[in-house]
């Protein structure tokens, strides 16, 4: 899916409104070492301005032309683009390779109502058959094919299908406004996530410490549970206090969220453990917890510990 910090169809949506027109570009398949995975899109408008990418390299260029005569044509395309391993550092896909791309004029092949579907809350997907290039959307529920890649994250090809995913967003909550946060908060939001840090103790937020982060006080149960957690979410429990930890862990065991992770010592999680078995969750709900949080990588420093959280969230996300 794209990278929600890359929110290509909303732009498409507002630049069809104010008039510039608007072509939505998606990946469909990939083969060889091209560099975008399906899903991944651009848009072009009438004058051939662009966002997104959908290979990293000039393809973009060819691209813009096709999207610009399909916006005047007000028809949909499907194209192809294969390079030699000779010739594929100049266009961009580094090791060789072949990518498939949708070409979808707004307004002539996808509608506002469409894409506004698209940017909203909820979990759709775009289903364009691959003979015919119509396009449906499928809201979540209404067919298993489409279910299983909103439940990936995945878009790609099902029974001559094209299923592009658009899921809610990501979001981090984090507890704690720890030295730990201050690294990894900005490095979710590059990744598409938005955060929300949990801290009641006043004395650990402040603008000097997280400038321009609103930071809820609130207990954090309380505080996590006004946010419905759900399975785009990520927790990650950074206090080192107990009372603020078990918490916030408490409501994120009883929520579908997708990451729950815990910083602490293999000592300080046995106890954790043995204070939330007691409170009545099962072993099953206590194996949900990923701690100490992060990959081993031999994180040292607080920007490292936050790479290390990051990446676990990641592999959770993608392969969990």
């Amino acid at each position: 899916m794209q990278n929600q910090s890359e929110n290509i169809p909303a732009l498409a949506l507002h630049w069809h409104r104010a008039g510039r027109g608007a072509v939505l570009v998606t990946v469909v398949e990939t083969w060889g070492s091209a560099p975008r995975r399906a899903g991944s899109q651009m848009v072009v408008d009438g004058a051939g301005g662009m966002m997104g990418s959908v290979s990293g390299g000039c393809v973009e260029g060819a691209v813009v032309l096709e999207a610009v005569a399909a916006l005047a044509a007000g028809q949909a395309r499907l194209l192809t683009y294969g390079v030699s391993d000779q010739d594929a550092f100049a266009v961009g896909l580094a090791c060789g390779g072949t990518v498939r791309l949708l070409v979808q004029p707004v307004g002539a092949v996808l509608s506002e109502a469409v894409l506004a579907a698209l940017v909203g809350q909820g979990a759709v997907a775009l289903v364009t058959d691959l003979a015919t290039l119509e396009a449906a959307l499928v809201r979540a529920g209404a067919d298993a094919t489409v279910d299983a890649r909103l439940l990936s994250d995945r878009s790609g090809v099902d029974e001559g299908r094209f299923i592009a995913v658009q899921n809610p967003a990501l979001r981090l909550v984090v507890v704690g406004a720890v030295q730990i946060a201050q690294a990894l908060l900005p490095m979710a939001r590059a990744c598409g996530y938005g955060v929300t840090l949990i801290d009641p103790r006043t004395t650990f937020g402040g603008a000097e410490r997280f400038p321009g982060e609103a930071i809820v006080e609130d207990w954090p149960d309380a505080a996590l549970a006004a946010l419905r957690p759900d399975a785009r979410t990520a927790v990650v429990t950074l206090s080192h206090d107990a009372k603020l930890d078990d918490a916030a862990i408490a409501v994120a065991l009883r929520s579908p969220v997708f990451y729950l992770g815990c910083l602490g010592s293999r000592r300080t999680h046995a106890l954790r453990l043995e204070r939330l078995a007691a409170a009545g969750f099962s072993a099953d709900e206590l194996a949900r917890i990923h701690a100490p949080a992060g990959l081993d990588i031999g994180a040292a420093s607080p920007a490292e510990i936050a790479l290390s959280v990051l990446a676990e969230i990641t592999q959770g996300l993608r392969r969990g």
